[in-house]
């Protein structure tokens, strides 16, 4: 970390908003004028609407996340977590991955924290529950599906080839409905390399405790969403929640019990709770409470942006909150990073304000649903055609030309190659074949310098 003399703009969070604020304000800023530090715990942002996709394996894990030093040449990053932050004398206290905490003197400041997921009591839940908010668990999600396959083709035992081949999705949002669509268009493929492992032995089960799925894109085209699914062998309970999945066995409250091994959470979001110590407004569900210049309410020198804020929608009217997606997030972190600027040089604040224009997801290969507003006109799309309009769409939006051209690489690849149907679980813990490889010499160089003690005290 360097030190400087110069005004420090410190963006906490290096995912969408935090990228996207940090290049803005650098490509805005004049030479030397100001020295903007981003801390996060990684060293990379991650294009979480590509996670579904990266689970399939239909994009390389590694093109769906960007590094941070790559894009940020002229940005300090930092590798750590701000734990707490203290208004009065403008200083971050910063965690680092390893080592003692320290302050941080600031003196703009940004909150680009995101969000987590949201997740309740539910006994099991911690042990068994994998989510999707980021690379790691599209990943493991992808491994973990394929290894099931692998044990129900090589066991005898009914109970656990049952177990093994049902997959239990929580969540019928964006997350759930393009996850549990993507995976099942996966198994589906896989399961034509494997002898005893049909698509009719799996079980793939959506649960949601609203009345419907995708509310994002309109009731007719959710509804069609649902059938779609439901034609695919995808069973979905509605109005309903899970109680329990202790050990594996699935609980509903609608009363169907389950044994399974995937139990995949993707039960909405909630603003990163490190908000709370940072002394900021809240709005009641934990977002940071922003004017619509993006300003912190009652600051002039924090803003907010992104899934963590609670940002008036202006186009809507009062009342009203922008929703969190990648769509406001890409245009509310250019408007705040040329606001920072604006601040740092005393000139005014530029509301922010963006009529919605539509939503769109992906159901698999060659499947989705699409929602287009062009003013008071919606154009709504199935099939296909929406699902090349969602993969035009989120292909445009990805962070670098870099990281464009690979994804794109990665789907016309797809359309010549078929899909990779490899599990490399293993990857989760490289060391342990080795461990067992040396273990048994370790004990036995043990035992010998044990036997050597021995003999020197007897003689």
């Amino acid at each position: 970390m360097s030190t400087t003399e110069r005004p420090r703009i410190l963006v906490v969070g290096g995912g969408y908003v935090g990228l996207y604020a940090a290049r803005r304000i650098l490509k805005k800023m004049r030479y030397g004028e100001a020295t903007v530090t981003v801390v996060d715990p990684r060293s990379y942002m991650t294009y979480q609407p590509f996670l579904p996709e990266a689970a399939a394996g239909s994009i390389s894990p590694r093109h769906v996340v960007v590094p941070l030093r790559r894009v940020l040449p002229k940005a300090e990053v930092l590798t750590g977590r701000v734990t707490t932050i203290d208004q009065d004398r403008k200083v971050a206290v910063v965690q680092p991955l390893v080592g003692e905490a320290y302050e941080l003197p600031f003196d703009y400041l940004v909150i680009a924290l995101g969000a987590v997921s949201r997740t309740f009591p539910i006994p099991g839940l911690a042990e068994n529950g994998i989510g999707m908010k980021g690379i790691e668990e599209a990943i493991g999600l992808r491994n973990h599906v394929l290894e099931q396959l692998d044990k129900a083709d090589s066991t005898t035992d009914e109970e656990v080839r049952r177990k093994a081949l049902t997959f239990v999705f929580v969540g019928g949002g964006f997350a759930g409905a393009e996850t549990i669509g993507e995976v099942e268009d996966m198994a589906r493929d896989a399961c034509k390399y494997y002898t005893n492992v049909k698509r009719e032995d799996m079980r793939f089960v959506l649960v949601d405790a609203a009345d419907k799925i995708l509310p994002e894109v309109g009731p007719k085209l959710g509804q069609w969403g649902l059938e779609h699914l439901q034609k695919r062998g995808i069973e979905v309970y509605l109005k309903t929640s899970m109680e329990s999945c202790v050990d594996g066995h699935v609980v509903l409250k609608n009363g169907l019990e389950v044994d399974s091994s995937t139990i995949v959470w993707t039960a909405g979001v909630k603003p990163n709770p490190a908000l709370a110590r940072f002394g900021l407004p809240l709005g009641p569900r934990g977002h940071v409470d922003t004017a619509p210049t993006l300003q912190v309410q009652g600051t002039d020198y924090i803003w907010a942006a992104g899934d963590n804020a609670q940002v008036p929608d202006l186009a809507v009217g009062e009342g009203a909150w922008c929703p969190p997606n990648a769509q406001h997030a890409l245009r509310q972190s250019k408007v705040l990073g040329d606001n920072v600027i604006s601040g740092m040089r005393g000139f005014p604040q530029r509301e922010y304000k963006h009529a919605n224009k539509g939503a769109v997801a992906g159901l698999g290969l060659h499947k989705g649903v699409a929602m287009l507003v062009f003013g008071k006109t919606k154009i709504k799309l199935k099939g296909r055609l929406a699902w090349y309009m969602h993969r035009g769409y989120h292909g445009m939006a990805m962070p670098t030309f870099n990281r464009k051209i690979r994804v794109l690489a990665d789907w016309t690849l797809g359309m010549f190659l078929k899909r990779e149907v490899v599990s490399l679980g293993a990857i989760e813990n490289p060391r342990e074949e080795f461990y067992e490889a040396a273990a048994p010499v370790s004990a036995a160089a043990a035992k010998k310098a044990e036997t050597k003690v021995e003999q020197a005290k007897a003689g």
